[in-house]
């Protein structure tokens, strides 16, 4: 008998064994990591500190997100000094004026109009790096134009876990709940990011942060020479930034329904495919060792219906077994990491949304190779 006879004969064995491997992979995964964001207890400090905050928002033509999100912003209760910055980027819009109006009513605000472009500097590297430049505070505060904080609280949250060696800090950008399926698969893949990088930093190996929701020290941005490695990408000035600097030391995390920022979830499939597909084209600048832990997690999460099936057909109590191993623990993961992130409302859908994301994959791995556009908003 040849070698191929003995593969054809062993071929479901096979399938079997290649499913057990995926699923325990996958259970490494939930164990070792992810339960680091459900089982969250934040540290308690025996004293509070209230750092001098620079929030920064960079806005190109966001007159409309400006006037609806920037007063939260504005309006935060925190009684140490503290400033917004806006840096307007170029606008054509009515965002001059709007801010001007603003300024008349809110002291604190600084605005820094830009009226020309960088060149060779694509995305939103140039307007933030003015903004932090001309922050007056060593921690500044990142946000977007079309964010709003879910409470008056955001800013003291985030800086309240500066300590002793901690230069970032990563908190979670959720999206708004609205109808409609588009709208529970948007918050579902945010909140699936979401989950690997913050359980990631939390177990020591931070890799990115998200813009809408992030804090770091401008001694940091300035030491790491800012943004000058990263001119050659359109995006990354948050999770490639994050990616370079961020260590297992000088990172923390912030879980905490008032220190959430919330935006407007795109409202049709081509929109939000590019928006996606923007953010993923920088998923190749990654250090090797987060490409390599990435990848892992999304290759055997891929593999792991279709081997389900193929095993199902080999041995149906092996196969169902291990569904239901990775099943309960998976569920329990994800009721107690969207009960911390108050996602809770997607619990119920969880296992759809689960196979969904064999076809997510399908349709955004191609981002990992493709050329991200040149404009960053």
């Amino acid at each position: 008998m040849n070698f191929i006879e003995q593969l054809r004969i062993h071929m479901w064995d096979i399938f079997v064994y290649a499913f057990a491997a995926v699923t325990i992979i996958q259970l490494l995964y939930y164990a070792g990591f992810f339960r680091h964001v459900a089982f969250f207890q934040p540290k308690e400090k025996t004293k509070s500190q209230q750092h001098p905050v620079s929030v920064i928002v960079c806005a190109r033509d966001e007159a409309a997100n400006l006037a609806h999100n920037l007063p939260g912003v504005l309006v935060q209760t925190y009684p140490t000094t503290h400033e917004v910055i806006v840096v307007n980027d170029n606008s054509i819009d009515e965002t001059k004026y709007l801010l001007e109006e603003l300024r008349k009513t809110f002291k604190h605000l600084q605005v820094v109009n830009l009226d020309y472009e960088a060149k060779l500097i694509p995305g939103k590297k140039y307007p933030l790096s003015i903004g932090i430049k001309e922050a007056r505070h060593e921690v500044v505060l990142l946000t977007d134009a079309d964010c709003m904080p879910a409470s008056e609280f955001w800013m003291q949250k985030m800086q309240d876990a500066y300590t002793d060696g901690i230069e970032i800090i990563l908190g979670y950008g959720s999206y708004n709940k609205k109808p409609g399926m588009l709208n529970k698969l948007i918050r579902f893949e945010t909140f699936h990011t979401a989950l690997q990088y913050l359980s990631y930093a939390l177990a020591g190996s931070p890799y990115m942060g998200v813009g809408r929701n992030l804090s770091y020290t401008k001694r940091l941005f300035f030491q790491n020479k800012g943004f000058s490695a990263l001119n050659h990408v359109t995006g990354g000035d948050d999770d490639l930034f994050i990616n370079r600097v961020a260590t297992k030391h000088n990172t923390a995390v912030v879980i905490d329904p008032d220190a959430v920022t919330r935006s407007e979830p795109k409202t049709t499939w081509s929109d939000w495919i590019r928006q996606k597909t923007r953010h993923y084209s920088t998923g190749k600048f990654y250090k090797l060792q987060h490409r390599l832990l990435l990848g892992l997690y999304a290759f055997t999460h891929f593999l792991f219906y279709p081997l389900l099936l193929l095993a199902l057909i080999a041995n149906w109590r092996v196969a169902l077994g291990l569904f239901v191993l990775r099943a309960i623990v998976q569920g329990w993961i994800f009721y107690k990491s969207m009960e911390k992130l108050n996602e809770k409302d997607l619990w119920p859908w969880w296992w759809l949304f689960d196979m969904w994301m064999f076809v997510y994959y399908l349709i955004f791995a191609p981002a990992l190779w493709t050329k991200p556009r040149k404009n960053w908003n």
